[in-house]
């Protein structure tokens, strides 16, 4: 649902034809309600659609055909469903030697290979969940962050692949994973754990590296306001007229600060609490110094960062125009992306079996025949 699909609207994003292939009716997340409805528009940009019944043989058959003149596949089945259906690395790369085939996981191989994973079982499983909610209360993420960075993952290997071929005339089978993502992500806890000897402590419970690295409640808005150099703590002294506090050479290195919160955070907070958030931004905005007005999700459709490429229109299946994030990279001074229209289930049949080479007596028997589906 979000894994597998963003491979593809990444590569879609920076520039390669991206066919999706859906089962009949369309692919179900198009239909999701909840925290699911916009998965599909979100992830599926960008690309065409062809609707194919891959448990018959012409199905399959188009399937292969496909393939034999891909680049890249990308798969997000569970382990051995399509390998089942005769489309396995091994099958498929006998009559394409040069496809690159990535399959997205929920593990790499191992004991787990075999389990059936989702974004929230691999935060559960690696760490994520423990090291996000306060401690005994294991919370996910706030997007499906493991799927999202699985499928960059997944993209990176894929590049790498591409690059090998380039030299090999070889294709590969590329596999990334859900656990594994999930435990790189939380490496650096682990890490903490081998420097030092003891565990991480969840984030709303950890001790912080710096003093003053926390939401602050103002007036009406909260803010986030980081120092995090003895420079900064200076700079921040000086903006907030802290003189009392910089006058505290007991405090004034970063280490002195972080085992002296208790005394320093009440004083911040209230200072932070009489004023706006307006008013506290426009004292940091400038500065070096690290802030952020807690944003929400619907506030990034207005933000003024976003205004110039980071969002790109959006047609959605309904007809209703949008705009969603674009790949968040620049290349050559340009960002990628552009207006997208969602593909309708197989709206691209036609076309892309034409471009096979099919005749049309034999697009019109495998629309007959229930294999093909169009829009």
């Amino acid at each position: 649902m979000v894994m597998g699909p963003t491979v593809g609207h990444i590569l879609a994003g920076l520039g390669a034809e991206v066919i999706r292939i859906e089962p009949l009716g369309g692919d179900r997340t198009r239909r999701l309600l909840g925290s699911g409805a916009g998965y599909f528009p979100m992830y599926n940009r960008g690309k065409r659609s062809i609707c194919l019944d891959l448990k018959s043989a012409e199905g399959k058959a188009v399937a292969r055909d496909l393939c034999a003149q891909a680049d890249v596949m990308v798969e997000n089945f569970r382990p051995g469903a399509l390998d089942r259906l005769g489309l396995s690395f091994e099958a498929l790369s006998v009559i394409n030697p040069r496809l690159i085939y990535c399959s997205e996981k929920g593990f790499l191989p191992g004991p787990y290979e075999d389990r059936t994973a989702l974004d929230e079982v691999a935060q559960m499983m690696g760490g994520l969940a423990y090291m996000t909610g306060p401690p005994g209360r294991p919370l996910r993420a706030g997007s499906s962050v493991v799927d999202v960075t699985g499928g960059m993952f997944g993209v990176i290997g894929i590049l790498a692949a591409l690059e090998e071929r380039h030299r090999t005339d070889k294709g590969q089978k590329v596999v990334a994973s859900l656990f594994e993502t999930t435990v790189y992500l939380v490496g650096q806890h682990m890490a903490q754990f081998a420097v030092t000897g003891k565990a991480a402590a969840p984030m709303p419970a950890r001790i912080s590296a710096w003093a003053i690295y926390d939401v602050f409640e103002t007036k009406d808005e909260p803010v986030f306001i980081g120092v995090v150099s003895d420079s900064l703590w200076e700079k921040f002294c000086a903006l907030f007229a802290l003189d009392d506090l910089w006058a505290d050479e007991a405090i004034r290195t970063n280490n002195e600060r972080v085992l002296a919160r208790e005394r320093i955070l009440p004083q911040i907070r209230a200072l932070m609490a009489s004023m706006t958030r307006a008013e506290v931004v426009a004292k940091l905005e400038g500065t070096g110094l690290p802030f952020a007005p807690i944003g929400r999700p619907e506030d990034m459709f207005d933000d003024p960062q976003l205004a110039s490429g980071g969002l790109e229109d959006v047609t959605l299946d309904s007809g209703k125009q949008t705009r969603l994030p674009t790949i968040p990279l620049e290349m050559g001074g340009k960002r990628p992306g552009g207006s997208v229209a969602l593909p309708q289930p197989g709206a691209d049949a036609h076309a892309i079996l034409q471009e096979l080479g099919y005749p049309a007596q034999r697009i019109d028997e495998l629309i007959g025949q229930g294999a093909v589906e169009t829009a």
